[in-house]
This record gives C-alpha cells, structure tokens and sequence, in this order.
C-alpha cells in the first residue's frame, strides 16, 4: 500500500488535467453560439475584397461581423452600391453591438449620399455609452459631417467631445476647426446660446471669442489677452495648443511701409483706370480724406440731375470700367467716360496722413520682371500693384521677397505668405450677392443674367457661393440688349420667371476627411427640374442688367408674374449709375441693390468732392475708393495676412481677407421706396 502522502500528490496532478477536459466538453457543446473573435469597435484598416473574402469563409456571428467589416471598408472606397447590397443581406437579428454599428454605417453612408438628415436620425438612435473608443471619434466625425460645416451649438458640442480622443495632426485639426466654427457664428446666433452650467470647455471657448473680438484690431492687445486667457482656462484644449490661426498672432510684427511701389499703367487703354486709384491712393496718404471738407470749387456741368440727389441716394455706375479692372481688354468697349478726371478742389489744411515714400512705376513701359527688380533694387519695402491680370500672374509666379498687395486676381489663387490679392470683380459682388439673398431667407433665387461671357462670370461665382452656402441647385436665364428687350415689351410677351439649372463644378472631389473617418465624394445628383414662378418655387431673382436693361425688365417681369408670388429683386450695382432720375426710382419700388459704402452715404462729403472730380463716372469713383482702400491695406498689410478676423470699414466694403489672403469685400445694400433710396434693414 502507497504511502497517503504519495496518493494526494499523484491526485493533485490530475486535477489540472480534468479541469482542462470539462472546459473543452463545454465549448464544443456550445456549437453554432460561439462568441465571435473579429472585432467590429476597432480599426477597420484592410480593403473591402479581403472583408469580402472573410465573408465568404465565415458563418454565424463572425460571418456578419465580417460583413460589417466590408461595408466599413466600401464606404471608404466610395462603393456605394455594394455597401448597400450587403447591408441588405445582414440578418434581421443582430447583437447590441452589431446594431450600434450598423447605425453608424448607415449614417456615413448617407452622408455620402448628401441625405443629411437622415444620417442625423441614424446618429440620434446611437448609444454613445456602449461605444468603443475607435467607434466615439468615428460617431463625432460623422455628427460634425452631417452638420455640413454651418456652425451651430451641436457642431460646438461635437468637436469638444471629441477632441480628447484624439492626437497628433487630427488634434490639432479638431482644434482648428471648433474655432472656425465659433468665428463663423452670426451675433445672433452666439447671443442665443443657451449652456449648461457644467460645460466649462465651451465657455472657455466663448470667452476666447469674445477676447479676439474686443482686441482683433491690435495685435499687440490681442497678444497680451490670450495669454491672460490662458492663465484663466490653463485646462482648456486651445489654452494648450492654441488655433493655429491665433498662434500666429503670437509671431506678429507689422510690415515696413517706409517705401511703398505704387505699379500702375500710366499708358494705354487702361490709363484712365490707374489714373483714378492713384488719386484714390495720393489722397489718402496725405491726409485729404481727414481734412475738413473743401470750399465747393467750379464744376463740370452734369449730364443729368443726379448731382443734385442727396449723396446717400447717389447710385453706382458699375459697367465696363469697373470691369476692366479685371479683365483689362474690355476696355476698348467702354464709352467716352475714358477721359482723364477733373482735379479736385484740394483743402488748404489737409496733412500727410504718414511720412511714407510713394514711388509710382508705369508696368506699361517696361516687363513687369523688369519694374519688381527696379522698384526692390530702390529698397521698396511693399508693393502695391500690378494692377493688370496678366502681371498680378507674373508677380505671383516670380517668388518675389517682397510683400505685395495685387490689385488684381489671377485665374487661380496661390497663396504665399507675402501676397495679398484686392480686387473690383463683378464675381465678388456676386458672391456678397449670394450672402445676402441666403441671409434674407432666399432659398430658390432665378438669375437674370446677360448672354454673355460677363453674364457666364456673374451666374458661375453666384452658383457657386450659393451652394457653399448649403443652398440648392441655382436656375438661370439669359436675356439680350435693349433692342431685345424692347421687343419683349413691345409684342407684351414680358418675362416669365423660369429658368434652367446651373451646373457648377465644386471643389470638394476629394470628398470628406473627419479625424480620420474618410467620406467620399457625393455621387453625381441629378440636375434640378425647370422651375418658375407660377410653380411658386422661385422666391427671389438677382438681375445683372445696365440702367436702361432694368427700366425695361422690371415692368417685363410684372407684366406675367402676379404680385401675390412676393418674390423679391435684386440687382447688382451695375444697374445704378448717374442719372437715375425719380421717375426710375419710383419705378423701381422694392427692388434692392448693392453699392460700395462711398456712394451709399458712408461719407457724403467725400462722395460730393469724388463725383464732381470725375464728372459723375461713378465708374471712376469707384476706382477711386478702390485707391483709398489700397493705401489702408497697404499700411495694413501683416494684419490682413496673420491676424485672423481683422477686419477694415473701407469706402469699397466692409474689407477682410480669407486664408489666401483674397481680400473679400461686404457690400452695403439699398433698396428704392417710394421714390426715395434707403439703406436695407
């Protein structure tokens, strides 16, 4: 007989062994209800036919989890249709967790698909709590995608939350992008915010906002009050990595304006134009634009009554001069009004508003190469100019060192971080067009537009802003010239508000990249139906016309659309110009239309001064304002280029630049009532 001891030794080694065996008969008697190994919550980082493939091999649970896998990695591929055959071929039974998935694939792939809406009812159901880590930031980015970048307080909330899942390049992207959606916020929006007491990330970014608001307009201030508010939010995410946009305030140094190059063609068809921004640029410099108002000095006779209109009701002429500023071989087509302008009246006590040296160069008489070399080699410190668009191209593309403010646009926008470009467009003023038709509660604008390649210009910048905007599919229709219209009138066939839709190609091919959540493009919508007003689908018209084209289109549009439609007009500036008389404005009753701040009453002393020194071409005047606000950019050259939000009251718009330094002008805009032309509310 065995010693005890031996016998409880020999027992305790098959115990493991037993234990072993049990656990083994346990799992096989589990069969198909065995737990599946693939993990859905994380990273999905193979390609689709491999996810397919697994799909294929697999059965039970781990089956569908790999078919959840292969959706995931169809919508990143932009394989829409196979993402959504298998979606239909998922069980109806799914697990709690296969089911939080599956919502999160649907909503991308209905961001994909531009239903917006229905992705944010999908994100809705979402239980953020089972969620894994991997899974959260895909959820936050699809939240923030569905909100299509218009800034709101769930955008807010969607970027906070998701900024402490994140690292490196995607962190610091979040943290960019929460403060371009708090400086995109109108007043009114920020002063109906309304947040819980216990959200002190988000009050700590409200605070920052109203810090860059107060000291936007001195970077030295603006410096000293981020740093204080650091010390007051040490644990905010911007307190320790700030937007990029406001570290670079932190480097700030303003540009030297001691010698300014002033390049100009003093020669050829579009003297007359450089003429008139010169005189804009000379006279702000010295001061005139400061000095008490001059004693009236004789004047050219006026070819109508509109000198005698107050100067706040003083329309503007933006036909061809103003054009040329942009496209300088349209100038053999502008009238007589290319004669050189009247001098002002100059008052006696005017002082030079800097001690600058201005140094004008004629880009007419020598290669533009061969004026930038001259004006460096005589120690310019900025130049402003070129004013043509093929040298604002050349410039653009000679890496100059020196800081240049363009006063043109070349056809594609490089940016480099000594270039600002400050232009006249009708483009630009058909985007501010788009702003204020979709600020007004627009949501179905009819272009009215020459058949032109103006009119291709003007229709392709409105469409294009408009959509930006999150607005539809534009619809546009083309008229002729006044014989044409004439004709219309005549035979009392008017103008039916309809139109066919606008295609415009968008920048966004590249799709949607959201912390690393890859959307790709939309698919190709299909164009909007032809809409009119009597369907009651077009709810304002933007007309681009001449003085005499309008006084013929608005009675034409009348005579087939009823009153009860309450649509709205609009009208870009090139409708009003001297001459306007108050049979045209009683005509005009309801219509608004834009204007840049000088002929708008900003400064009636100087708007009286600038159309009797041009002989009421509110063409030139308009140039002339354009000088004025080039002298401003110019001596604020570092502010426009670094400090985000900078923002000038110039005399051509409410003027600040965007991250290429593309200088965008807010219009001023008026509407005729009752004979009388009042600012619009």
């Amino acid at each position: 007989m065995l010693p005890s001891k031996v016998v409880r030794h020999k027992a305790g080694r098959f115990v493991p062994v037993l234990l072993a065996g049990l656990i083994l008969a346990a799992c096989s008697g589990q069969g198909p209800q065995q737990t599946s190994n693939v993990n859905i919550q994380g990273p999905a980082t193979g390609r689709s036919d491999y996810y397919l493939q697994q799909v294929q091999q697999s059965s039970d649970d781990s089956k569908t989890d790999w078919q959840l896998l292969a959706i995931r990695a169809l919508l990143k591929e932009g394989k829409y249709p196979q993402a959504n055959d298998q979606i239909s071929q998922l069980p109806q039974q799914l697990s709690a967790v296969q089911q939080q998935e599956l919502l999160l694939l649907r909503a991308q792939m209905q961001i994909g698909q531009q239903d917006f809406g229905g992705a944010q009812q999908q994100l809705g159901q979402v239980k953020t709590d089972g969620l894994s880590q991997d899974q959260q930031v895909r959820f936050y980015a699809l939240q923030i995608a569905a909100a299509q970048n218009r800034p709101s307080l769930a955008l807010l909330r969607a970027y906070i939350a998701q900024e402490p899942l994140l690292q490196g390049a995607d962190h610091q992207s979040n943290i960019d992008a929460t403060w371009q959606a708090l400086t995109q916020m109108t007043q009114d929006q920020l002063n109906s915010l309304v947040i819980n007491a216990d959200e002190n990330i988000l009050q700590g970014w409200l605070d920052l906002l109203n810090t860059w608001h107060t000291n936007s307009q001195d970077p030295q201030m603006l410096k000293a009050a981020i740093k204080d508010w650091q010390t007051r939010y040490p644990q905010n995410p911007a307190a320790k990595t700030l937007p990029t946009a406001l570290s670079q305030v932190q480097n700030f140094s303003k540009a030297s304006t001691s010698t300014i190059a002033l390049l100009l063609p003093l020669n050829g068809q579009a003297q007359v134009f450089a003429n008139a921004i010169q005189k804009g640029f000379n006279d702000a410099k010295n001061g005139v634009l400061n000095a008490p108002a001059p004693q009236p000095a004789p004047a050219a006779p006026a070819a109508t009554d509109a000198s005698a209109q107050p100067a706040a009701q003083q329309p503007v002429d933006a036909n061809a001069a103003a054009n040329t500023v942009v496209s300088p071989a349209m100038a053999a087509n502008t009238p007589a009004q290319a004669e050189q302008p009247q001098p002002a009246a100059q008052p006696a006590a005017a002082q030079p508003d800097s001690n600058a040296q201005v140094k004008v160069y004629d880009t007419s008489s020598q290669p533009i190469a061969q004026v930038m070399q001259q004006a460096q080699q005589d120690g310019a410190t900025i130049v402003v100019g070129p004013l043509l668009k093929n040298e604002v191209e050349s410039v653009v593309n000679s890496q100059t060192p020196l800081n240049v403010l363009a006063l043109n646009e070349p056809e594609q926008i490089q940016n480099h971080p000594n270039i600002c470009y400050f232009a006249l467009s009708p483009e630009d003023e058909a985007r501010d067009a788009a702003h204020h038709i979709y600020e007004q509660g627009k949501r179905q604008p009819l272009l009215l537009v020459p058949r032109s390649s103006y009119g291709d210009r003007v229709s392709k910048a409105f469409a294009q802003e408009w959509q930006k905007l999150g607005g539809s599919t534009v619809l546009q229709q083309r008229f002729g010239g006044v014989s044409e219209l004439k004709q219309g009138i005549n035979s009392g066939a008017g103008i039916a508000l309809s139109g066919t839709p606008l295609t415009v190609e968008q920048p966004q091919a590249a799709g949607v990249a959201v912390a690393g959540l890859t959307i790709p493009a939309p698919q190709t919508a299909t164009p909007a139906p032809t809409a009119d007003a009597s369907s009651g689908s077009i709810d304002a018209v933007y007309i681009v016309a001449s003085q005499d084209e309008l006084q013929l289109i608005k009675p034409m549009i009348a005579m087939r659309t009823s009153s009860r439609n309450n649509i709205a007009l609009y009208a870009s500036s090139r409708s009003a110009q001297a001459g306007a008389g108050p049979d045209f404005r009683l005509e005009m009753d309801g219509l608004q239309f834009s204007d840049i701040p000088l002929l708008s009453g900003s400064n009636p002393g100087l708007m009286q001064q600038a159309a009797k020194s041009f002989n009421n071409d509110y063409s030139l005047v308009r140039l002339y304002a354009m000088g004025i606000d080039a002298w401003t950019l110019a001596n604020h050259f570092n502010q426009m280029r670094q400090v985000p939000g900078f923002a000038i009251d110039g005399n051509t718009g409410k003027l600040n630049a965007d991250t290429d330094c593309v200088i965008n002008r807010k219009l001023a805009w008026n509407q005729y009532r009752q004979g009388q032309i009042v600012p619009v509310q």
